[in-house]
């Protein structure tokens, strides 16, 4: 596992906040451990997600694993994003401890949740089908997140650990 990536996105919490009038929302709750997962989606013409935000109770892993799922969403089409695959995530830090395995699946349960909310709005009307609308040439094509693989230029070992 890649412990610095690991922390850097405990630390950072990239796309950790709730979003005022998303496209869509969904929430997963993981009976097996207690966490919550809601992920917000601002989606534009093409179907592309503009906008990804996510709020977990979740441990580390449950927010180094949302994190990565915006990096990894963020720029695609709603399909493309439904798409994602948990190796995809877990590519992403180098695999997870045994007994972490199943958070990428806990975090795509709750991704998948709301591409059905923002589907069941496009065929009930309540929101325009923005797959419908031409994708805007100034929107980038999504990139492949590429895996972390430094340890801030040291070569100790160690991983530094803050608590805030």
């Amino acid at each position: 596992m890649n412990f610095p990536k690991f922390q850097q996105l405990v630390e950072e919490r990239s796309g950790f906040r709730t979003m005022e009038n998303p496209t869509a929302s969904g929430e997963y709750f993981s009976d097996s451990c207690g966490d919550m997962y809601n992920f917000f989606l601002k989606v534009g013409p093409g179907a592309v997600i503009e906008d990804i935000s996510y709020f977990t109770t979740g441990c580390g892993f449950g927010t180094a694993t949302c994190s990565l799922v915006v990096e990894i969403a963020k720029g695609k089409t709603v399909d493309e994003a439904a798409a994602i695959t948990a190796g995809e995530i877990e590519s992403q830090l180098d695999g997870y401890p045994e007994k972490k395995k199943d958070y990428p699946e806990r975090a795509l349960e709750a991704l998948h949740v709301t591409i059905a909310d923002y589907r069941e709005k496009v065929s009930s009307g309540a929101i325009p089908d923005y797959a419908a609308m031409p994708r805007p040439a100034s929107v980038p094509q999504p990139q492949p997140v590429a895996a972390a693989s430094s340890n801030n230029g040291s070569d100790s070992g160690k991983v530094l650990i803050k608590l805030r």
